[in-house]
């Protein structure tokens, strides 16, 4: 017989990613008490098949590029990598899939850890049925914190499950390179995976439904990382969709629109993202389940005075910085609300901050080479009424980029809003972008008058000196 326990806590955070971890720390520190609840690993999709596996894969793959190029060092480092070095080294970076450490600090904190499925019971009722037998009932006073992330997005072909296709999980932990791997996709996660695995060893086929690759980026981002995959040895098919796959005698095949016959070992789909919502109770408190949940800019869920929905399952932005910004604006929201204090615009560790801000999101894109945007693109930007300019400056103009490595090649834009003379966006592609990315968020973020970043002077010879020049492109 199933025993029930049932507990009140202040706050109850459903999902214990860097999402949910932020929220509990920042209602904790509060001194309000808080239950956390998690179905699998402490640290989530981050710590264990996303962020963390997949740079770990790939700093050694950008790494050799990076010294490829570097004159008198560039003949050292032709040969291949050591996979079995790089996904040992990915296994630590994981922590060999165990979360002791991420429990150890939820403990310090003093957030009391559920494991098993949280699901809502109506409202501010969490009910997790434990390992152990033991079903729970968790009562928040004041919120719950729905943090469950989102999961991969498979297409609907039949027989594809008899397949066994990768998603993002089975290609960041994978044991081996397979000799022969299909990527379906355009996305950051399909141009990432497709750039590390080709460079451990296998021959990777990259099939693009689209145009072309980064589709949320600037174009000529696409266009400089397809260029460089092709010459990595990746085979490139732009304007093209799977049709059915099928493993035979181990081998998988797929077929295309265009009537390609394609064999590997392994396909992995990167084709998108839903939200992990269809299987937590949303339905007992009048939503619907598997839905993206709508927030205000205190994270709070629309038309509740209880629920938050923080990071990916609302759909503002799935990135990890911008789901632990998000948990730390909910945090302190659910703490002044909890007071009974006004919510305020300041900072977002303070006691009252109350606004998630979503126009100036940073990504970088960990290709070689690099690409990193910040804020809108060119379209984006006239699609929002803007009336907007766009600066561009190959990185060839740049003395630290040429330092850097020999032959650098790499773009530059900045859109600049020519109504009140402040940036909408950036984005960066190149070698080592990625660093700079947040000189551009701060700009963007803060609203930097165009007249205030000349007196921003970069040093020189860095990579950096690339603002000198948009600003000069700029003023003409």
């Amino acid at each position: 017989m199933t025993e029930t326990e049932s507990i009140e806590y202040d706050v109850v955070v459903v999902g214990a990613g860097p999402v949910g971890e932020n929220v509990a720390d920042r209602t904790r520190a509060a001194g309000l008490s808080t239950a956390i609840v998690e179905s699998e690993l402490v640290g989530g999709e981050c710590s264990y098949w996303a962020c963390m596996p997949s740079k770990a894969l790939l700093r050694p793959v950008i790494a050799r590029a990076d010294a490829r190029r570097v004159p008198g060092l560039g003949h050292l480092v032709q040969g291949p990598l050591d996979t079995a070095a790089v996904l040992a080294h990915r296994d630590y970076e994981t922590s060999g899939w165990k979360d002791d450490g991420q429990v150890q600090w939820l403990d310090g904190i003093g957030a009391d850890l559920y494991r098993g499925q949280g699901r809502l019971d109506g409202p501010r009722r969490v009910t997790v049925t434990g390992p152990d037998g033991v079903r729970h009932v968790l009562t928040a006073r004041h919120a719950v914190a729905v943090c469950t992330g989102t999961r991969a997005l498979l297409p609907d072909l039949p027989g594809l499950a008899d397949v066994g296709p990768w998603t993002s999980r089975e290609a960041t932990s994978a044991k081996a390179a397979p000799g022969r791997l299909i990527v379906v996709g355009g996305g950051v996660v399909a141009v990432e995976m497709a750039t590390a695995w080709q460079a451990l060893g296998s021959r990777v086929t990259l099939l693009v439904r689209g145009k072309g690759l980064l589709p949320r980026m600037e174009p000529f981002a696409g266009e400089l990382v397809a260029d460089a995959l092709a010459e990595a040895g990746v085979d490139l098919r732009t304007g093209t969709s799977v049709t059915s796959v099928t493993r035979e005698n181990g081998t998988v095949v797929a077929v295309t629109d265009t009537g390609d016959r394609i064999e590997a070992d392994e396909i992995l789909f990167a084709t998108g993202r839903v939200p992990q919502t269809d299987d937590i109770g949303l339905d007992t408190i009048g939503l619907e389940p598997g839905s993206w949940l709508t927030v205000d800019d205190s994270l709070r869920v629309q038309d509740s005075d209880w629920l938050y929905a923080v990071g990916d399952v609302n759909h503002r932005a799935l990135l990890t910085h911008q789901g632990k910004y998000q948990a730390r604006i909910a945090g302190a929201a659910i703490a002044a609300r909890a007071e009974g204090v006004p919510l305020l615009e300041t900072d977002p560790w303070g006691a009252h901050a109350a606004t998630a801000d979503h126009d100036a999101v940073p990504q970088v894109v960990f290709t070689d080479p690099e690409a990193a945007a910040v804020g809108l693109s060119l379209a984006e930007a006239e699609a929002a009424g803007h009336r907007v300019r766009a600066v561009d400056v190959e990185f060839s103009s740049v003395a630290g980029a040429g330092l850097y490595a020999d032959g650098y090649r790499g773009r530059a834009r900045m859109i600049v809003d020519l109504d009140e003379e402040i940036l909408r966006g950036v984005t960066f592609v190149g070698p080592g972008v990625g660093e700079l990315i947040h000189s551009a968020t701060i700009a963007v973020a803060g609203q930097v008058p165009i007249n205030r970043l000349w007196h921003a002077v970069p040093s020189y010879p860095t990579i950096s000196e690339v603002w000198l020049r948009l600003l000069e492109a700029y003023r003409g």
